[in-house]
């Protein structure tokens, strides 16, 4: 049986996933890690889905990449799926084609705040993780590619705002990198789902377009994910993607 873990940052991006699912929560991770785990099967599929948790201090997602990296690391280790799929929320350029509720596939992933200009250090700052099962997906489904570009800010610097306009078509988001960098060191495909919750060239400010949109992009993204699901579980009968 093919196995699929899904990393997902936030619970209001989860919530919908693990309802039509129907995971159920299992207790795997050591209790110092803030990541919960659910877990069911789907059309011959076994489906995992971790989520990066609460801070336990300060009672807010941990949202951002160092939580998505031990959540990662968490899953590979417990699930050892033959297959990760990030899944959650993103902004986005109205100008590059972005609207409010669309759902990209990644094609590529990388920093865009990791700025190391020293040899070879810049390279890997970037990360530029390549994702071709994903675009043999999209190309599939007939869904739209994107970079998916990873920061730790959901604000923008025009430093930032400079690098993003470089890419064609760009989403911004805060863990899918970080999530590619440990899928990478265990040689496992990544598949990355986003969808958006604010244009980053709208009058509205970040914060008050993505939670005016959350609920509306997290039901896009469950569509979405059931689409790729059903599309892996169709062409599952032991070859890869």
């Amino acid at each position: 049986m093919k196995k699929i873990t899904l990393i997902v940052a936030m619970a209001q991006e989860a919530t919908p996933l693990i309802a039509f699912f129907d995971l159920q929560p299992c207790e795997t991770f050591t209790s110092k890690a803030t990541c919960r785990a659910f877990a069911g099967q789907y059309k011959g599929l076994d489906i995992s889905l971790v989520i990066n948790g609460t801070d336990p201090h300060f009672q807010v997602e941990c949202v951002g990449t160092e939580s998505a990296t031990i959540a990662t690391y968490q899953a590979l280790t417990h699930f050892q799926p033959d297959l990760l799929i990030n899944a959650g929320t993103c902004g986005a350029f109205a100008e590059k084609g972005g609207e409010i509720g669309k759902v990209y596939i990644g094609e590529r992933i990388r920093f865009f705040d990791h700025r190391i200009p020293m040899g070879d250090y810049e390279a890997y700052g970037d990360g530029n993780f390549l994702c071709p099962e994903a675009v043999t997906l999209a190309q599939k489904l007939r869904m739209p590619l994107a970079t998916v570009c990873t920061g730790n800010s959901l604000d923008m610097s025009p430093t930032d705002a400079a690098i993003l306009q470089q890419e064609l078509v760009p989403v911004k988001e805060m863990e899918a990198a970080a999530v590619a960098r440990v899928a990478s060191l265990w040689g496992t495909p990544l598949i990355t789902i986003k969808s958006i919750t604010d244009l980053m060239d709208s009058n509205q400010t970040t914060a008050e377009e993505f939670m005016e949109n959350l609920a509306l992009a997290s039901q896009n993204l469950k569509q979405s994910v059931i689409r790729v699901l059903d599309k892996i579980a169709e062409e599952s009968h032991g070859t890869a993607l």
